[in-house]
């Protein structure tokens, strides 16, 4: 039994370093501070899956809010694409003082005691997205934001540590906001920000929480 949790100690720890995108971080160090002697700690094991994207219906419950909020021209959506997929895509514009799309999930219970991390199976296009998640079903308010790369053309996971995320309101840092606590998640969201005008597609296999 030892030596089986120890084939699978250097079998993640040998997966584990490198760095998978804006707002991850899978050093050696952070890898050995999550696994033990004799094998990954139980809430390692923990992975629940918050979206996936493989039928049609998996996006009926998002919606955009795009920056016409403030005035802009800015447009997206997230459609469904018959290969078993999510696609955010539109086109951000600078045009009347705007330049941010983003989409948005229905409020509902995405609470992951104990998880360490966000996981995301994606095809990015060059572009930096950044992950959205509220912990309340509120429209507007304190929103956690991190930021990831995700390589253009090719399927990747990328891993985006909980204490990677920021709390912000209306894009600008909340100094005095608590940590986020995944137990009480309710909405996630994608969005696109940072003047990156013209059109953009992220594909998007599925969202889970480590």
């Amino acid at each position: 039994m030892r030596r089986r949790g120890r084939r699978q100690t250097r079998r993640y720890l040998a997966q584990c370093p490198g760095v998978d995108g804006i707002g991850t971080h899978n050093d050696a160090a952070d890898c050995g501070a999550i696994a033990s002697a004799g094998g990954l700690r139980d809430d390692l094991r923990m992975s629940r899956e918050l979206f996936a994207f493989d039928d049609p219906a998996s996006v009926e419950d998002w919606y955009p809010i795009d920056d016409a909020v403030m005035g802009g021209v800015s447009h997206s959506r997230l459609r469904h694409d018959p290969a078993g997929f999510a696609v955010f895509e539109g086109v951000v514009s600078r045009d009347r003082g705007g330049g941010f799309a983003s989409v948005r999930s229905r409020p509902r219970d995405l609470g992951a005691a104990g998880a360490v991390a966000y996981a995301l199976d994606v095809r990015g296009d060059g572009r930096r997205y950044k992950l959205n998640l509220r912990t309340d079903e509120a429209f507007d308010g304190v929103n956690y934001q991190a930021a990831f790369d995700a390589a253009a053309g090719v399927w990747t996971t990328v891993r985006i540590r909980v204490g990677d995320f920021a709390a912000t309101f209306r894009g600008r840092r909340v100094a005095d906001a608590p940590a986020l606590d995944a137990a009480r998640v309710r909405q996630a969201g994608f969005v696109i920000a940072d003047a990156q005008a013209g059109a953009f597609a992220l594909a998007i296999r599925s969202i889970r929480a480590e």
